[in-house]
């Protein structure tokens, strides 16, 4: 999906992803090259940061980065890697596979929370994912999602990723994206995996855990 490093000749490090891997770079920083439209987060308002501007990439998973700057949390997406220094999203070639429900599910995992380097199925985010048939043919997919923490303003922008990228999936016609809060979100929704990743006990977000997050910066 992406491409690209950030100067070898200041000791920083090659920074890619491919199939959708995720990839962390912290401690590196880069000056824009461009300005650049950014959403701020968790506000999930759209600002312009100027060319120039020293950023920290924290997080490059899914379609977007995460960035830190001026003490604040950013995305930019990958249409915008350029500004980063990075080269943007290659041009698919190859037939497009016959639709699954697997493809759906992977798909899914390609969605990121901007704060947390977990997809947002290892989250445990995805509630349901009913696919049927369209009428006029082809599928429909209807999905509910929640967020780790109601009124997060990200609410729309994560919605807004998870319709896009099932729309583009073979044979779909229909996405509908519902954001829940009932049942509340708890980390005890989260995979092993994700529990792993983020250094938690398989048991954490049991019985006796609270529901916040300790999100990661």
């Amino acid at each position: 999906m992406w491409a690209g490093s950030f100067g070898q000749n200041r000791g920083e490090v090659l920074c890619f992803a491919q199939d959708d891997k995720l990839m962390i770079i912290t401690n590196r920083t880069v000056p824009l090259k461009r300005d650049c439209a950014v959403i701020a987060i968790p506000a999930g308002t759209k600002q312009v940061l100027p060319a120039g501007t020293t950023v920290r990439v924290t997080q490059a998973a899914g379609t977007s980065y995460t960035v830190s700057a001026n003490g604040a949390l950013y995305r930019i997406e990958e249409t915008d890697a350029d500004a980063l220094g990075l080269s943007g999203p290659a041009t698919q070639t190859h037939t497009p596979p016959t639709f699954s429900e697997r493809m759906v599910w992977d798909q899914l995992k390609t969605v990121y929370d901007p704060e947390i380097p977990v997809n947002i199925v290892d989250l445990g985010l995805i509630y349901s994912c009913e696919i049927a048939e369209h009428d006029q043919g082809g599928k429909k997919i209807d999905v509910a999602m929640s967020l780790t923490a109601p009124g997060c303003g990200m609410s729309d922008v994560l919605k807004a990723d998870v319709e896009t990228k099932l729309a583009r999936l073979p044979e779909v016609k229909q996405v509908k994206v519902e954001v829940v809060f009932d049942p509340p979100w708890t980390p005890g929704r989260m995979s092993e995996a994700a529990k792993l990743q983020l250094g938690f006990d398989l048991d954490y977000g049991g019985a006796g855990t609270q529901s916040a997050f300790p999100i990661l910066r």
